[in-house]
């Protein structure tokens, strides 16, 4: 049996499952089916050098360790121009995520490079109109609320669904 060609790896906030299976449920309804190839995720980094996972693995082991459920906002409803998100706020995450792009430095796309805006996408290669009227619809459903992520996990991107890798949960004491 040949080993699988390595592949660049994703980092992921896990949500609860509460949220999870809601947007999800939302991510089915809304995302083109023959272009739905995920449940609803929130990525911290897109494509991180296969030959980094075991510096990628130990890290995000320390962090997990170290940090609890680190808090977030869903906001409400943003545009993505051809797509629509759910828009989330967490000071901690970014902090978080900060530091992991640091120890990175020199091994990031320029996609990761740039602090993302923290968001889990329902749908996306929509036209802006079909975009814009999810929109409208959505913000007269979605609620402002908090939760916490629950730990972060890795995949690797193989072109279509994600390879899952692993998942940690955060276990320690810190708060942002």
């Amino acid at each position: 049996m040949t080993e699988a060609a390595p592949a660049p790896l994703i980092v992921t906030a896990e949500l609860p499952p509460d949220i999870h299976r809601w947007a999800t449920r939302l991510r089915a309804a809304h995302y083109p089916p023959e272009r739905n190839m995920l449940e609803a995720h929130v990525t911290l980094f897109h494509a991180l050098p296969p030959g980094s996972e075991d510096e990628v693995r130990d890290r995000l082991a320390r962090l997990a360790a170290e940090y609890a459920p680190v808090a977030v906002r869903l906001e409400g409803v943003m545009s993505l121009g051809t797509g629509t998100a759910l828009h989330l706020t967490s000071p901690d995450m970014l902090a978080l995520r900060s530091d992991l792009a640091a120890q990175f430095h020199g091994l990031l796309t320029s996609q990761d490079a740039h602090e993302p805006r923290l968001h889990i996408t329902i749908q996306n290669k929509a036209s802006p109109q079909a975009a814009r009227d999810l929109q409208r619809t959505l913000s007269a459903e979605v609620e402002p609320r908090t939760f916490t992520f629950s730990g972060l996990a890795l995949h690797r991107y193989r072109g279509g669904p994600w390879e899952f890798v692993k998942r940690w949960a955060f276990r320690g004491k810190k708060r942002g």
